[in-house]
C-alpha cells in the first residue's frame, strides 16, 4: 500500500514517521543518526516501504540533496507552516521532535496538493550557487571588519583612514601593513611614498603629494602608552584579518564570471545589465531562481519567493497590503539591485518606476514595483 513519510531533521539527527496514505495509520516510527550508515538506512526504509512523498522542512541540505538523487518526492514545508499546524493536532502546548514529524507527516498525506514538489536544478546551477553564497557572505564579513577597522582610525590615526577611498581596498590595507601607526610613518616622505604606490600597483589617479597632504592635515589623537600599543596591535589584527578576506573576493568573483559565461542561462541574464562586467547581480539570479523552470509554476510564485508581492491583508471593510518578510532574502536582494540599476537607463524600466513615484510610491515601493514588473519578464525567458 502507499504510503507518505514526514522528516523532523536536525543536525545530529533526523526523526521519521512513515503512515499509510490514506488512513494515516503509523506505520514506522524511528530516529537515524546524521552520518552515512544513519542516511543510507533512511533511505533504504523509504524505498522499502513505497513511500510515495516525503515532506521535510527545508529545501536544500545534504540529507535533501540524498533524497533527491535517491529518486524520492519531495515536499518542502516552510518551518512557519508546521508551527502554525501544530495546534490542529494538540490542545496543549507540548512539542517535541517526535511530535513535529507527525504534523509534517500529516501535512504531507492530507494537504500534499498545498506544497510544490521539489524541482532541483542542474549541477553547474548548484556550483554557481555555492560560489555566489560565499561570496557574498564574505563580503558580509568584510564589511563587518571594516566597520571595526575604520573605528579604529577615528580614534587612533584619521588620516590612515583618508589617505584612500576605501580603508579596505588592497592598497590601504598593504599601507596599514606597513605603516599600522602614525609614528610607523613619521619618516614617510613623497619619494618613499610614491615608491610603494608604485610596489603596490596603486590604480587611482592622486600624485603622492596630494595622499601625503591627506595623511598629514588629519587630527592626531592624545593617548597614552598603552592604549597606543592596543590600538597598533588592533589594526594589525584588523589588516590581517581583511587581507585574505578580500583576496578570496576576487577570486571568487572570477570564478563566478567564468561560471556563469559557460552556463546554458548564463546569457539571459547577463543581458540584463548594460555593463558586460556586471556578472555578481547576474549571477545571483540565476544561483537563486535556478534553470529548472518547474520550479515556478507562473510569475506570481516568483514575485512572491523573491519579496517583491506584497502580502495581502483583508478583514471586513478593512484591506491593506504589507511588506512580505517570508521570502527567499538573497533573491530579493538582487531583484532590488536589478529594479534599482536598470530604471537609470533602460527606458521600460524607467518608465515602470516613474508611473509607480508618481502614484505616491516612495523609492523602496517603487523599486518593488519594478522589481515585480522584471519577474514576469524573467519568468518567460
Amino acid at each position: 500500500m502507499p504510503a507518505v513519510s514526514g522528516i523532523d531533521w536536525a543536525a545530529e539527527w533526523h526523526d521519521v514517521r512513515i503512515a499509510d496514505e490514506h488512513s494515516g495509520q503509523l506505520l514506522v516510527e524511528r530516529r537515524f543518526a546524521h552520518d552515512e550508515a544513519g542516511i543510507g538506512a533512511l533511505i533504504e526504509l523509504l524505498i522499502a516501504h513505497r513511500v510515495a512523498r516525503v515532506a521535510i522542512e527545508r529545501p536544500e541540505g545534504l540529507l535533501v540533496g540524498r533524497l533527491l538523487a535517491a529518486g524520492i518526492r519531495l515536499l518542502a514545508i516552510h518551518p512557519n507552516q508546521v508551527a502554525a499546524a501544530r495546534d490542529r493536532f494538540r490542545a496543549a502546548a507540548g512539542k517535541s521532535d517526535r511530535f513535529d514529524a507527525f504534523v509534517i507527516c500529516e501535512l504531507c498525506r492530507t494537504d500534499h496538493h498545498r506544497f510544490a514538489a521539489l524541482a532541483p536544478s542542474s549541477d553547474e546551477t548548484i556550483a554557481l550557487q555555492a560560489l555566489v553564497r560565499t561570496r557574498e557572505d564574505l563580503v558580509a564579513v568584510r564589511v563587518h571588519l571594516a566597520n571595526q577597522l575604520r573605528a579604529q582610525l577615528d580614534c587612533f590615526w584619521p588620516g590612515a583612514k583618508l589617505i584612500f577611498a576605501d580603508a579596505d581596498s588592497p592598497i590601504a590595507l598593504a599601507f596599514l601593513a606597513r605603516y599600522p601607526s602614525p609614528e610607523a610613518a613619521r619618516g614617510l616622505g613623497p619619494k618613499r611614498l610614491a615608491a610603494f604606490l608604485a610596489r603596490n600597483a596603486y590604480s587611482g589617479r592622486r600624485p603622492a603629494g596630494e595622499l601625503l597632504d591627506r595623511l598629514r592635515s588629519a587630527p592626531l589623537a592624545a593617548i597614552g602608552e598603552l592604549e597606543h600599543e592596543a590600538r597598533h596591535n588592533t589594526i594589525t589584527g584588523l589588516v590581517a584579518a581583511l587581507t585574505p578576506i578580500v583576496a578570496q573576493i576576487s577570486l571568487l568573483t572570477s570564478q563566478i564570471a567564468g561560471a556563469i559565461r559557460a552556463h546554458p542561462d548564463g546569457p539571459i541574464f547577463l543581458s540584463l545589465f548594460r555593463d558586460p562586467k556586471s556578472i555578481v547581480c547576474a549571477a545571483g539570479l540565476l544561483a537563486e531562481i535556478g534553470d529548472n523552470r518547474a520550479r515556478y509554476p507562473s510569475s506570481d510564485s516568483l514575485a512572491a519567493d523573491a519579496g517583491q508581492a506584497p502580502v495581502a491583508k483583508e478583514s471586513g471593510k478593512r484591506r491593506h497590503a504589507s511588506f512580505r518578510w517570508a521570502c527567499d532574502k538573497r533573491l530579493r536582494n538582487h531583484f532590488g539591485v536589478l529594479a534599482d540599476s536598470t530604471r537609470h537607463w533602460h527606458p521600460w524600466a524607467h518608465d515602470v518606476y516613474t508611473r509607480a513615484t508618481t502614484r505616491g510610491c516612495e523609492h523602496p515601493h517603487a523599486t518593488r514595483v519594478l522589481g515585480r514588473a522584471w519577474t514576469r519578464v524573467i519568468w518567460r525567458c
